[in-house]
């Protein structure tokens, strides 16, 4: 790897495909581009080929090595010609809801899922949707011959589609039969959940090459919770709080975690060691949700939100909105409590805001829980972070010093590491700085709001 090395980093996201060359020896981003995905919690992937062309297209010949950072769970499901058998059924589906409990009850309940596979199935698992095209369609399950990830079928496709397919052990820890502590397929299990035998793609090591296209090299890739842990660089005693379509909580560890409450999902990461995770289907659509029903932008609402006092004047928001992955309530809705004829425009802003946040803090205490690791600093990502309350508050709800690094592409830039790392054919990733924009110290905390927000999720715990 020289000193001119270019590399081209690719995140292929729920809502867009976005592609960052960067300069291999010190990380500096050159260019990016990006192309829009269709809404959907199904989706045709190969709408995913066009827009990795789209966004790709004048960067990838400029590139000596190229990764795919990829949204985790979906289900591709490709016959014996390479084509897929039905649209891909994405993370934010949870049709597969009463599948997970089926197959969680099979395999001798939760902590017994949790030890197998190291995470507890809900409906984002690949697992469950294999089970629920068993059940459902058929006949298409039996036209199955290989079942890949989003980010397996972008390489596949890149590396012009060879007889096997890869993967690499983070992304193939969310799929639910994959078992992290041993690093490798559970083949019995993938096959009791279609009904009968596929292929399954090959788990490289961490910054293998694994194909090329035309003269590029290509690496592994991984899901998009690894990638942005990568490109943090992400040390143990830091939690990684992501504010984008789903929220996330997750941190780097050295063991593997099983934790049979549910609430943290046990998976790999791209280097080695394991990132377990909490994670919620509802993140920055609360605030959107909060804008549009105040009829504000998104710094308006910031202002409203932080003109009101803590605890928003008793009003709590829950935003289960579109059901809930962390606690595991797919048939959720959202429920605003302590509203009176004298709550305002601002109160129900803050509660917006506190409600979000409390979400993301009961995700860092249950990873305190399952590793026993007390975080040292928050690092804040996402497109939510850029929100100014959140930024403001976030210290006072999580308890925890805020850092916010820089605003970047971090799911582009940690596939782009890997594919540096495999360029350089090195023991260890490339050292890539890591701007950081603020740092906040909690100068106050909030227990009343965490308080009352505890009550409200407890005490809608059996709604449906």
């Amino acid at each position: 790897m020289s000193d001119e090395s270019l590399v081209l980093g690719i995140d292929s996201s729920t809502q867009s495909t976005k592609a960052v060359l960067v300069r291999a020896a010190d990380g500096v981003v050159v260019e990016h581009r990006s192309a829009a995905h269709p809404d959907g919690t199904e989706v045709d992937p190969r709408v995913w080929i066009d827009a990795l062309d789209d966004a790709t297209g004048p960067l990838l010949p400029r590139a000596d090595a190229i990764a795919v950072g990829g949204q985790q769970h979906g289900m591709v499901t490709l016959d014996a010609d390479g084509t897929p058998v039905r649209d891909a059924l994405l993370w934010n589906d949870t049709r597969s809801s009463t599948a997970a409990t089926d197959l969680i009850e099979e395999l001798g309940g939760p902590q017994a899922c949790a030890d197998a596979t190291g995470s507890v199935f809900v409906a984002s698992y690949t697992v469950t949707k294999l089970r629920w095209l068993r059940d459902h369609e058929p006949d298409n399950a039996t036209r199955v011959d290989q079942v890949l990830l989003p980010h397996d079928y972008l390489t596949w496709h890149l590396a012009d589609r060879p007889a096997e397919a890869t993967t690499d052990r983070g992304d193939a820890s969310g799929t639910g039969y994959y078992s992290p502590r041993g690093n490798r397929w559970l083949p019995d299990l993938a096959e009791r959940a279609l009904g009968r035998d596929f292929r399954l793609p090959r788990i490289p090591e961490p910054a293998e090459v694994v194909g090329e296209h035309r003269g590029t090299a290509i690496a592994p890739g991984t899901g998009d919770n690894m990638a942005a842990a990568l490109a943090l660089d992400t040390q143990p005693a830091d939690v990684v709080v992501s504010i984008g379509t789903s929220g996330v909580a997750s941190a780097v560890v050295e063991d593997a975690v099983a934790d049979g409450t549910g609430m943290v999902s046990g998976f790999a990461d791209a280097t080695g060691r394991f990132l377990p995770l909490a994670c919620t289907l509802n993140a920055a659509r609360i605030l959107d949700l909060a804008a549009r029903t105040l009829g504000v932008d998104h710094d308006e609402l910031a202002d409203l939100a932080l003109s009101a006092e803590p605890g928003a004047g008793g009003v709590t928001f829950l935003p289960y909105l579109d059901g809930e992955r962390t606690p595991n309530r797919p048939d959720a809705t959202g429920t605003m409590h302590g509203l009176t004829s004298r709550t305002t425009r601002a109160e129900i802003a803050r509660a917006s805001v506190e409600g979000l946040l409390c979400t993301l803090a009961d995700g860092i205490d249950a990873l305190v829980t399952a590793t026993g690791a007390t975080p040292r600093r928050a690092i804040l990502v996402g497109g939510g972070a850029r929100n100014k309350a959140v930024r403001a508050l976030a210290p006072g709800v999580l308890g925890v010093p805020v850092v916010v690094p820089a605003e970047a592409e971090y799911v582009a830039i940690g596939a782009a590491r890997q594919a540096a790392w495999a360029l350089a054919g090195t023991d260890d990733p490339p050292a890539w700085p890591v701007p950081m924009t603020s740092i906040a110290e909690p100068d106050e905390t909030f227990p009343e709001v965490r308080e009352s927000y505890a009550r409200l999720r407890d005490r809608t715990a059996d709604w449906s």
